[in-house]
């Protein structure tokens, strides 16, 4: 037994526990490494849970309001297509509507990450190779992964229970249920893509894949049905949850689609892992050609990010046609209410219920687009970390055109988002494309001030790099949900997108917060780029 397994506790196995063989070691070593990123993914997925009967309940102060509400959302198609049927006008109910299925979106995300972190990307990195030196049972790794996936999601369901049980205690143990299993759904699901593919970032990038389609399923089939009856709604995962109808007359049998689903992909996944060896696929990478084409590090970094380009793109042009769709009827939405008619007015500004609810979409674009930037900027890092930009950087090229090469796809990726997502949003709207894509390119600034931050923790603080997804899922947080929470404008103004003047329809703008923010964005990058150019490599 080596140093390294003795260390971590591996202990000789025997019988037939030997395929199972130091699980509870690797298990500790995943929750272990995982002790930060885990309880703050459990603690967002629940707080914004948690947060909502509150905002509801000034939004929808009487059940004549929550009635109507209901109603107006039913009756719009693609309201039911962005978040789901409303299946009751209780505050529990509204609730769940509101955000059961966002929930269980962020536990899916957050399972396929744990999920693939501790197997593929193990094997991808030759750490699982060194591990299995040990006495480490063939499905050890897969089920210390699962097992950690499945701790997280029990502590998301069990706080959503007991912190929504004042709404009423089945329903509060039925979206908990919900919320957990959906992401169990998804953990088994990239169990067994991690076991088809050789690279963890594909893994990742095809189990999102399911998940966007599991979501573009449920929102078509919504759009044809009030009562969630669609057989597209039932052929995604994300359809089981929100018709298990959590405070609304519960459904506990579609828990058994759940577990059904959980169960079945688990022995896929287990039955893959036993035949395979450690580093291999079943879907090898296809080899490169013979003589190579590509003559420039810019040309290297389109390559390896052209199909996240692409994927990005499609979503935003599916997402711009449908919020477009939405904005003639945001008047219907929101009637007579006031409370949500400041909660949209506080997104999008004070020029109208229209322009107010186009520059709350755009701003939300705007918002999902620095997650694509940063997710962009941090290529560099794992292209580092993975040892394979040494071997670019061997040859002519220089850090700098190396990093130019990827910054140039991650900010000026951003843009094309921005204006295809404007493209689509003018279409589906029928008018007012120049003021819209006008609107969409503002957005750009506080976008490319988060891929700088980016920018700056790979370059400087490369350890500290994951800190980037952490700003922008508080930017995100603070611009969906912080309006509708009324929180402080103090609060607001941590995201960079509160800083932005909202467009379309604001009289004056002030674009003195947009010249600040690309100044600061081209300071952080500047800073970035210079301590990536002085430091050693994976350090």
């Amino acid at each position: 037994m080596t140093a390294a397994a003795q260390a971590l506790g591996f202990t000789p196995r025997t019988g037939g526990s030997r395929q199972l063989a130091g699980t509870g070691a690797l298990l500790r070593l995943a929750l272990r490494r995982d002790r930060v990123m885990l309880p703050v993914w459990v603690l967002v997925v629940v707080g914004m849970v948690l947060a909502m009967p509150g905002s509801l309940e000034q939004t929808y102060g009487t059940a004549a309001e929550r009635a109507d509400a209901m109603r107006s959302m039913n009756a719009n198609s693609s309201m039911r297509a962005l978040y789901s049927p409303v299946f009751g006008d209780s505050i529990g109910a509204l609730s769940a509507w509101r955000i059961g299925v966002y929930a269980a979106i962020l536990a899916a995300v957050m399972s396929l990450i744990v999920v693939v972190r501790h197997t593929r990307e193990e094997e991808e990195t030759g750490r699982q190779e060194m591990i299995s030196a040990a006495m480490v049972g063939r499905r050890a790794p897969l089920t210390a992964a699962l097992l950690a996936a499945f701790v997280a999601n029990a502590a998301v369901g069990l706080l959503i229970a007991g912190g929504m049980a004042g709404q009423g205690s089945a329903g509060a143990l039925a979206l908990g249920l919900g919320v957990a299993g959906t992401g169990m759904v998804f953990a088994t699901m990239a169990a067994i893509v991690a076991q088809l593919t050789e690279s963890a970032r594909l893994a990742k990038g095809l189990t999102s894949g399911v998940l966007g389609a599991a979501y573009v399923l449920k929102a078509a089939g919504d759009a044809g049905t009030e009562d969630g009856s669609s057989v597209l709604t039932w052929l995604s995962p994300l359809g089981w949850t929100q018709n298990i109808r959590a405070y609304a007359g519960e459904r506990w049998w579609v828990l058994l689609l759940i577990a059904a689903a959980i169960v079945a992909q688990g022995a896929v996944a287990y039955n893959l892992a036993g035949r395979r060896d450690v580093g291999m696929s079943f879907l090898p990478t296809r080899p490169g050609p013979a003589k190579g084409g590509l003559g420039t590090a810019g040309s290297l970094a389109w390559r390896l990010q052209r199909g996240s380009v692409l994927g990005w793109t499609l979503g935003f042009l599916a997402s711009g046609v449908v919020f477009g769709g939405m904005v003639e009827g945001a008047a219907d939405i929101v009637g007579d209410n006031e409370n949500t008619r400041d909660v949209i007015e506080r997104m999008g500004g004070q020029s109208g219920l229209t322009d107010a609810f186009l520059a709350t979409m755009v701003g939300l674009l705007g918002m999902v687009a620095s997650l694509y930037v940063v997710a962009s900027v941090l290529r560099l890092h794992g292209e580092e970390t993975s040892q394979r930009a040494e071997p670019v950087l061997a040859n002519a090229v220089g850090r700098l055109r190396w990093a130019g090469g990827h910054l140039v796809i991650a900010f000026g990726g951003a843009v094309l988002l921005m204006l295809v997502g404007g493209l689509a949003l003018a279409l589906g709207y029928g008018k007012d494309l120049g003021p819209i894509l006008g609107a969409c390119l503002v957005q750009v600034a506080a976008i490319w001030a988060l891929g700088g931050l980016a920018v700056l923790l790979v370059g400087a603080f490369p350890r500290a790099a994951v800190g980037a997804w952490a700003a922008a899922g508080i930017c995100l947080a603070i611009g969906w949900i912080g309006p509708a929470l009324d929180l402080p404008q103090v609060a607001l103004d941590i995201s960079p997108f509160s800083h932005l003047p909202k467009l379309p329809g604001a009289t004056a703008p002030a674009w003195g917060p947009v010249l600040a923010l690309l100044t600061l964005a081209c300071a952080l990058t500047t800073t970035g780029l210079a301590a990536l150019h002085r430091r050693d490599l994976t350090t």
